[in-house]
């Protein structure tokens, strides 16, 4: 059996399929942070539910199974002691594991420390763009106009759902906009 896992629903997923397919039987996939407890891993789950003793699961790198490195030894010890071997594709680990390893936790560790660097260079990233005055995500859906149309459908007393249907937005942004604004006239009443 195989696990592909990719942090968001964005990245793709082929090079880790086109790894795996020739080699298992069946691959299980999800799209959510390697940092999270195995329990929230739908994926992880599905998979250590279906596999049985004598079964091998397979990922391209370790940092598949975890980029948490309690969550990746808890995955890799329930594995073990169920009689289920773990095999890597790919890195300082690459090989057929039954049971844990110096070298398994290493990979776990430094699949954890990337992580974390990954993280830090993108706040200081962003960080950075914000005192030159840029500001990164989403592009603003509510200009003035739309924000206009939202205060006055909500004062002829329109429910959100009926506002976003009829500006052409969705509920969030009509909730975002209506939050602004009580905010807004919060500090206004202050002042």
């Amino acid at each position: 059996m195989g696990l592909v896992r990719v942090s968001t629903k964005k990245q793709e997923t082929e090079r880790q399929y086109d790894a795996l397919d020739p080699i298992c039987v069946r691959v299980f996939e999800e799209k959510v942070s390697g940092k999270l407890s195995v329990d929230l891993r739908p994926g992880l789950q599905a998979a250590i539910g279906y596999l049985r003793e004598g079964d091998m699961l397979t990922v391209q790198e370790v940092d598949r199974l975890g980029r948490n490195l309690l969550e990746g030894l808890i995955a890799l010890n329930d594995l073990f002691e169920r009689g289920i071997a773990v095999k890597v594709l790919e890195g300082i680990a690459s090989g057929e594991h039954t049971e844990r390893s110096f070298v398994l936790d290493m990979a776990l560790a430094l699949a954890e420390d990337r992580r974390r660097d990954i993280v830090r260079k993108t706040r200081n990233g962003l960080e950075a763009a914000r005192k030159r005055g840029r500001v990164g995500g989403r592009p603003r859906v509510i200009d003035d106009d739309k924000r206009a149309a939202i205060l006055a459908r909500r004062d002829k007393g329109e429910s959100i759902r009926e506002i976003a249907s009829g500006v052409g937005v969705s509920v969030g942004a009509v909730h975002g906009a209506l939050s602004e604004h009580s905010t807004l006239e919060a500090v206004e009443q202050e002042a």
